[in-house]
């Protein structure tokens, strides 16, 4: 093979993989006819075979341009072809822009479909029109600092009231600038991830139906869209794993609902939290759903012809429900916090509540710790308990009250 446009007919090895990457190997020559080996590799963002050929043919040219004693590594534009044997060649610092496809191909593979969405919105909207004409390496502290200041005046759209991106938005933004970076680092693009100063994130309000209100709601329902609010305000289900929820996974004998699907965005897929999870059933859900068997198809909650139910038919029998009841306008995500709601008040453990809705972390679950004052005051009741018994300050207290508290609780 010869490089293209050599007139003093290069030697060259043929293109060839070596070692996970297009690499080439050949002779030039000097402008005055002295040979010289070089070697090079396509970058890692464009690892291609034609991509080596065309760095291999910009290297046989610049060396023609030198004379014999010139300095021994010349370096192209991508900084990953050299005249010096001895060194491995150094890799090109993509662009944001370039990297961005990589980084999501490779997002691809642990990520959840509604996930990799979000993170393609977030690089199309934010990060490409702001970032993507950078070096990777050239995204430092400053430029995440300016990045969140003009994110901070930016105008959300899809609101119905003009306002800017709340700081929820902005943290997800910089959640996702910083895994690509640290997916370059990974890579050996980049040598470090710049500091990022995130934001503080208010604690997110939720609204709740009281114990009256949800018996009311559930009144107000028409047919079959009633067994399914039932089942939302006793399972503390999400949206989607309701519309996934097949019968195989839903045992009435035993009393109970394996969750171990989810329908998010057209796609099913493993729940929110990527495990399945148990929750038990009371009595009046129990009921419901043997009322409502049907042979329509395996899930449970579908339309006549057995399809899965979408988001628009979703909402407008809800929106009956609370009218019927003289309710404030909600969600289904309501039903969701009134189930856990009601658990924290009737003093059910974090811990379990945990459990049921399938939380990744208590952290998430302690939003309601405050609707159950009555387990704190328990706990401090437990100190008078200890003196009136006749405990001094240096004896253990309350092993006994301890597991009392507890069956309280619990």
């Amino acid at each position: 093979m010869q490089s293209a446009d050599d007139s003093k007919g290069t030697e060259a090895m043929t293109v060839s993989r070596d070692r996970g990457r297009w690499r080439y190997r050949t002779t030039a020559y000097y402008s005055d006819g002295t040979p010289v080996r070089i070697s090079g590799s396509a970058p890692p963002y464009d690892d291609n075979r034609q991509k080596a050929l065309e760095m291999e043919r910009e290297h046989c040219e610049r060396m023609r341009a030198l004379r014999p004693g010139a300095p021994q590594e010349e370096t192209t534009h991508h900084n990953s072809i050299t005249t010096t044997p001895s060194e491995p060649p150094k890799p090109a610092v993509p662009t944001v822009q370039e990297f961005q496809a990589i980084y999501l191909d490779s997002a691809r593979l642990g990520n959840k479909p509604s996930t990799l969405v979000s993170k393609e919105t977030i690089c199309r909207l934010h990060i490409l029109p702001r970032l993507g004409h950078l070096r990777l390496d050239e995204v430092s502290y400053a430029v995440i600092e300016d990045l969140k200041l003009a994110l901070s005046k930016t105008q959300a759209t899809h609101v119905k009231a003009p306002r800017t991106l709340s700081a929820k938005t902005i943290h997800n933004v910089l959640v996702v600038v910083s895994d690509l970076l640290e997916t370059a680092r990974k890579r050996a693009l980049i040598s470090v991830v710049p500091e990022i100063d995130w934001l503080k994130i208010p604690e997110a309000e939720f609204d709740f139906l009281d114990f009256d209100e949800a018996d009311r709601l559930t009144a107000g329902a028409d047919g079959e869209w009633r067994t399914m609010i039932l089942v939302a305000l006793r399972t503390g289900m999400r949206q989607g794993e309701l519309l996934g929820l097949r019968w195989v996974d839903v045992d009435l004998s035993a009393g109970r609902i394996m969750v171990r699907q989810s329908y998010v965005d057209g796609v099913f897929g493993l729940p929110k939290s990527g495990k399945p999870r148990e929750v038990p059933l009371c009595e009046d859900a129990i009921a419901a759903l043997q009322a409502h068997q049907h042979e329509r198809g395996p899930l449970v909650f579908c339309d006549a012809r057995g399809h899965v139910l979408s988001d628009g038919k979703m909402a407008r029998p809800l929106i009956r429900a609370y009218e019927a009841a003289q309710l404030r306008p909600i969600g289904w995500h309501t039903a969701r916090h009134t189930f856990a709601s009601h658990l924290a008040m009737r003093g059910v453990p974090m811990k379990v509540i945990q459990e049921l809705l399938g939380h990744a972390s208590i952290v998430t679950t302690m939003r309601y710790a405050h609707l159950a004052p009555h387990v704190a005051r328990e706990a401090v009741r437990l100190l008078d308990r200890g003196i009136s018994r006749g405990t001094t300050s240096d004896e253990p207290v309350g092993v006994a009250s301890g597991e009392e508290l507890a069956k309280k609780a619990g």
